[in-house]
This record gives C-alpha cells, structure tokens and sequence, in this order.
C-alpha cells in the first residue's frame, strides 16, 4: 500500500493502475510517449518496494495491446558530458582517449528518471542511436518511429517527435513535473521566431577504424532557444494548456496525471512561443 496525496491509503496493483489508466483514456490500439515520476505515484521502491517499474509497464503495454506503441526519451549518462561546457575548439583533444558512446548500453539521463531505465533495459525494447537524442520504443511501429532519426536537429523534422504527432500518438503524463515534456522540442522548432539559439554537443563513438570524435548541432534544447527569464517556458506552455482543458486528466496511482493529444500540443506551444517570442 501507498499513501496517496490526500493523505488516504491507496492499494496500488495491477488491476489498479490498469483501471487507473483507462480511465484517463488510454486505449488499444494508442501511439503514448511517457513521462513517470514513480515516487509520485507511489511506485517507488521505497514505497512500493521491488517490481513497481514493471508494473507499471505491464499495465501499459496490455492496455495499448499488440496494434499499440510506447516510446520514452531517454536521453544518455555520458562520462565525458562536461566536455561540452567548455569552449568547442578545446573538446576533441579533451575526448581524446575517452570510451566511446555505445547507444545500447548507456544508462539514461538521470533526471528521465528510474522508469526510464527500466523501459530501456527490458528485453524488446528499441533504441535510436543518437546520444543526445536517444529515444526508446517498443510496440507496433517502434522501428517506424525510430528509423532515420537525424543525427542533428534530432528532435525537429524527421525526429520521433514528428513522427509521434504524424501518427496521431499521444503523451502520458504521469505525475511528472510540468517543464519535462520534450514534445515541446519539436515544438521549437515549428515555431516562427526570427533568431533561435542553437548548440553543439560532441562525443566520442566506436567506429569501423576505431574510436572517433562527432559532433551534433542542434537548437539549444539545454539552456532554451531564447533568454527567458521568466517561469521556464515548457512548464508554462503545460500549465497553460493544461488549464484550457483540452487535455484528459485524473489520478493513476498517487499521482496527478494527464493524457494529451500530440499534435494539439504542438500546434498550441508553437502558438504559445511565437507569441511570447516573438
């Protein structure tokens, strides 16, 4: 059992997340990319104990069925990011010797968060080759949604994000913090603003002749596309949308969780940006 945010008990179980979930509209058939914090929705380990993950997954992938499709960022733990903090001219000699990047044994990004890494290590599970924008899959049209990711630009044209939206997929907030839904990346780059800030990350990877230094240039999905000083933009754009209510919402688990359309998003967040951008 778990204590849910209203301070009440709540048996936390398959049957229940899968309840849970349709009731929020999941249903066979979907295309959902995810974002779960498990400690909001009691499915931590320290709340649930061992299996929460899995859980969780398992309620999903009956509910969208054999016809559905799950897709996570995952983002990657890279030893040698720091690198990337310093001036562009001085990284290809501070990688020099470093291990190279290997897209299928990576951890993910921390702050993706535990989730994350269980999609990513279970048996099945599809992975897209980019470092930076490292996506994962399983289902359906997984391979669909990660073929051909560009190497730049790796969330804009082309990306799964695109993709996601082409499909008429939908994004499953579970619990998770407002300003974490990386469609709005895609997002960005519809947005009409005249000057957008880009970036440059670079990495080493395992080559046909060995070990070699790449690098990806992409609009700066770190530090924002514009000086705001503001609430961070992708939190505001989903509180914003949020309150229109266009989107599903209730509880799954202990958490506050919504079902979103993808290509309302977008549409709205281009909208959004353009008008406070511009």
């Amino acid at each position: 059992m778990t204590m849910s945010s209203h301070n009440t008990y709540k048996v936390i179980d398959y049957d229940s997340l899968r309840s849970d979930l349709a009731a929020l509209g999941v249903r066979s058939g979907d295309i959902v990319m995810t974002h779960v914090s498990l400690r909001r929705m009691g499915l931590a380990a320290s709340q649930f104990g061992a299996g929460g993950p899995e859980l969780l997954l398992q309620a999903l992938e009956d509910l969208v069925g054999v016809d559905g499709t799950l897709l996570m960022i995952l983002g990657s733990d890279y030893a040698f990011d720091w690198v990337n903090s310093k001036p562009v001219q001085a990284r290809a000699q501070l990688l020099a010797g470093s291990p190279p990047f290997d897209h299928l044994t990576a951890p993910v990004l921390p702050e993706v968060g535990s989730f994350a890494e269980v999609f990513r290590r279970t048996p099945g599970t599809m992975l897209s080759d980019n470092p930076s924008g490292r996506f994962a899959a399983r289902g359906a049209i997984a391979t669909e949604l990660l073929r051909d990711q560009p190497w730049n630009d790796y969330y804009g044209p082309g990306s799964p994000l695109q993709k996601l939206c082409n499909a008429g997929g939908k994004v499953l907030r579970l619990g998770a913090n407002p300003e974490t839904v990386t469609l709005l990346h895609y997002a960005e780059y519809l947005a009409r603003i005249p000057v957008k800030r880009r970036t440059r990350w670079d990495y080493v990877v395992a080559g046909a002749d060995g070990p070699r230094h790449v690098w990806i240039e992409c609009l700066d999905d770190a530090e924002g596309i514009v000086d705001w000083e503001e609430e961070d933009y992708f939190a505001a754009i989903t509180k914003a949308y949020l309150a229109t209510g266009a989107a599903r919402q209730g509880m799954v688990g202990s958490a506050q969780s919504e079902l979103i359309d993808a290509t309302a998003f977008v549409a709205f967040g281009a909208a959004w940006m353009e008008a406070h951008f511009a």
